[in-house]
């Protein structure tokens, strides 16, 4: 099991636009081999959305990572977020 989560801390007049860009994420993931789960969360007390994926595997989400992000590639991130995108990469510990 893999999991990347990517946390996005919006501007609030942005807000919208980035929780669009996370569903169009959302969409390109559709159908993606090893997808299990994926979609975005907000943060109960903060401004934060949280995009989660959980793949079957790394490999699984690296194959498909090139197709999915290019539905966001020309979003101007840098205008809506008020901090670059910190992304995570996980695997259940031993």
């Amino acid at each position: 099991m893999f999991t990347h989560i990517a946390i996005h801390s919006p501007k609030p007049e942005y807000r919208d636009e980035v929780l669009a860009s996370m569903h169009r994420v959302d969409a390109a993931a559709v159908g993606a081999a090893g997808l299990i789960q994926i979609g975005p969360w907000q943060e109960i007390e903060g401004g934060r959305l949280i995009g989660l994926a959980i793949w079957e595997s790394r490999e699984h989400f690296m194959a498909a990572a090139p197709a999915i992000f290019a539905a966001v590639g020309d979003d101007p991130f840098d205008v809506w977020e008020d901090r670059p995108i910190e992304s995570f990469q996980l695997e259940p510990a031993p």
